[in-house]
């Protein structure tokens, strides 16, 4: 399988810990924190990545 793409998040201010987003070919979005001693990987469908994008947009005190 081939290793993913990772792009930075576009509100990572300089440093160590930002958020990086990948696809995988069976349309999975993955999500990642550079920060992340772990590397753990979080894998969602485009309907809930959506979902949780949208709930970051109205709420943008929680991020």
């Amino acid at each position: 399988m081939p290793e993913p793409t990772w792009q930075k998040s576009s509100y990572c201010a300089q440093g160590n810990s930002c958020v990086h987003i990948a696809t995988a070919p069976t349309g999975t979005i993955h999500l990642t924190e550079s920060g992340d001693p772990a590397h753990s990987i979080l894998g969602a469908t485009p309907h809930a990545f959506a979902a949780l994008i949208h709930v970051l947009k109205e709420n943008p005190a929680h991020v």
